[in-house]
């Protein structure tokens, strides 16, 4: 399940949601530590892990 990571542009708390694509889609997004519907999805790294050797 990908994770996707969000701050908080009112109190800039960052926090990361776990989330279906499909709930991606249709969630609205909002920060846990004082309920602002506005954040902004941060672009984060990431790592993939496959089966083969490179």
């Amino acid at each position: 399940m990908p994770s996707y990571d969000f701050k908080c542009e009112k109190c800039n708390k960052k926090f990361t949601l776990n989330l279906t694509i499909r709930e991606y889609e249709n969630t609205k997004f909002r920060c846990p530590k004082c309920k602002s519907t506005k954040v902004k999805q941060q672009i984060t790294p990431f790592q993939t892990v496959t089966g083969k050797k490179s």
